[in-house]
């Protein structure tokens, strides 16, 4: 698995943020089961209650399918990571987010703190 693209937003107001990223699965379907962050805090894996509804409705979910062979992405509107009770973020610097998947384990990754609304990035691809 790698992760070519991660990033986490400044929360706009209150204790939250979003992360967004991609995982590359060269192997067998997998699940993302666990995050950690460097900045502490609660991480949440977190879907769409009905996908393509609107409005959009999310709920915590234990897991996120990984796909064999595929790219599985995070983004706003479907499955993303939604943290909680973290320590300062700044926009422009790294912070390193610990993956843990059901059978490949942990992967750590460095993941860009971005403020949309101050131009930063709202979504990326690599």
């Amino acid at each position: 698995l790698a992760v070519p693209a991660a990033y986490v937003q400044m929360p706009s107001s209150g204790d939250s943020t979003v992360g967004y990223l991609d995982i590359r699965n060269n192997g067998t379907a997998d699940q993302l089961v666990s995050v950690r962050t460097s900045v502490g805090g609660t991480v949440q894996l977190r879907a769409p209650v009905r996908p393509g509804a609107s409005p959009i409705v999310f709920h915590t979910v234990p897991d996120i399918p990984v796909a064999a062979n595929a790219m599985t992405q995070l983004v706003p509107d479907s499955y993303h990571l939604l943290i909680t009770g973290a320590g300062p973020l700044r926009d422009g610097k790294d912070i390193t987010l610990t993956l843990t998947f059901a059978r490949s384990g942990p992967i750590t990754i460095l993941a860009l703190v971005t403020n949309p609304e101050s131009g930063g990035s709202s979504y990326f691809l690599n």
